[in-house]
């Protein structure tokens, strides 16, 4: 993910601003594969939320065991 925080112009002079501003950049690394064309992201109230879907192959199967 990245982005670019805008700096904020004050109207008085005399004042000191010491927020953050520029471009970022956050990255992770995920233990398992996820499906690309499933991630969906949403921002609201100042809040970032994505959803990462387990691929198929990364989610656990049952395997029938026959006891005779």
């Amino acid at each position: 993910m990245s982005g670019e925080r805008k700096a904020q112009s004050t109207e008085a002079e005399n004042l000191r601003s010491e927020r953050l501003f520029g471009s970022f950049s956050r990255s992770i690394t995920l233990s398992t594969p996820v499906k690309a064309d499933a991630v969906t992201a949403s921002y609201q109230d100042g809040v970032l939320t994505v959803s990462l879907p387990k691929a198929e192959e990364a989610k656990p199967r049952k395997i029938q065991v026959d006891l005779n």
